[in-house]
């Protein structure tokens, strides 16, 4: 896949991660809806299968689950710069994105959460600090909801119904729910029934 991008959109992409960094609450993984919408379907750098793509391989590999950013800011690069064969200009792209996604992202909310949490547990037995932190976990499932949504909908064989996609995700998530079964065995699963064909 190959884009143009000149440098009002470098700047455009850091100011919507800029943005999103102040949204991410529970963490940049809530914010993909958002990143899918602007990276995928409004701009078209990026194509749809290089987007769950980068979330499901960031997220499988070990370190901090924020590398995903960093992962689609590289496929932008790379797409700007004509592809994995585009040369040292494409790499160098790849890194241009990569460090612009991930200052963008990282920058204001760690920012905030520093002076937030200071405040927060020099006035952590006030009701309205409080409140907010209760007020704050329906916020947080319905943000991680809308994300499992957009990748399971992104990421459906053409072949299969999407019935099967929606059962794998539900049982998913009540076997999270309910149980401790360790997480790596539901990745495991997942991919047995993707090689299989269900999904």
């Amino acid at each position: 896949m190959t884009i143009v991008m000149h440098w009002h959109d470098w700047l455009a992409l850091f100011g919507q991660y800029l943005l999103l960094s102040l949204l991410s609450i529970s963490g940049a993984i809530t914010t993909v809806p958002d990143m899918q919408r602007y990276l995928v379907v409004q701009n078209g750098w990026l194509s749809g299968t290089q987007f769950t793509s980068s979330v499901a391989i960031a997220q499988a590999a070990p370190g901090p689950n924020v590398l995903f950013v960093g992962l689609m800011g590289w496929n932008v690069g790379l797409n700007a710069g004509g592809g994995i064969d585009g040369g040292i200009h494409a790499w160098l792209l790849g890194f241009l994105g990569l460090a612009i996604t991930m200052v963008g992202i990282l920058l204001p909310s760690t920012t905030l959460t520093y002076f937030a949490t200071r405040w927060g547990h020099r006035n952590r037995a006030r009701r309205d600090v409080r409140a907010f932190k209760q007020g704050m976990a329906p916020v947080v499932v319905g943000l991680l909801i809308a994300t499992g949504w957009v990748l399971a909908a992104g990421n459906r064989a053409p072949d299969t119904p999407p019935w099967h996609l929606w059962l794998v995700a539900g049982a998913a998530a009540l076997v999270v729910w309910r149980t401790r079964i360790h997480l790596l065995w539901l990745l495991g699963a997942g991919a047995a029934l993707g090689a299989a064909g269900f999904v």
